[in-house]
């Protein structure tokens, strides 16, 4: 995909952003990142536009690292429920491979 031009708009500010990625995810990533400013700027009294830009993208990073995480602690869990069950598939197999040695009654 060639390399495209595309203008947003974040908080009453318009930006010609430069990407060969989906415009619509460029749109969406725009509009989020403005909606955090409003949300950030409704919540104080400053009306300087870099300060609520800062807070926006420190409650952003919050975010991430707090999904980044949450995803650290998934695939932990995810691993060592893979070892658990590799364990048990293990046991199955040798038992499973194991003659099985017949009782014969006494005589």
């Amino acid at each position: 995909m060639s390399e495209q031009t595309i203008k947003v708009e974040i908080y009453n500010q318009t930006y010609s952003i430069r990407s060969d990625g989906d415009n619509e995810y460029i749109l969406d990533l725009a509009e989020y990142v403005d909606s955090k400013m409003r949300e950030i700027s409704s919540g104080t009294l400053t009306v300087d536009s870099l300060k609520v830009a800062i807070l926006a993208a420190l409650h952003i990073a919050d975010e991430f690292y707090q999904l980044k995480h949450a995803q650290a602690q998934t695939d932990a869990q995810l691993a060592l429920r893979s070892s658990e069950c590799s364990v048990m598939l293990d046991r199955i197999l040798k038992h499973r491979d194991d003659p099985v040695q017949e009782i014969s009654p006494q005589q």
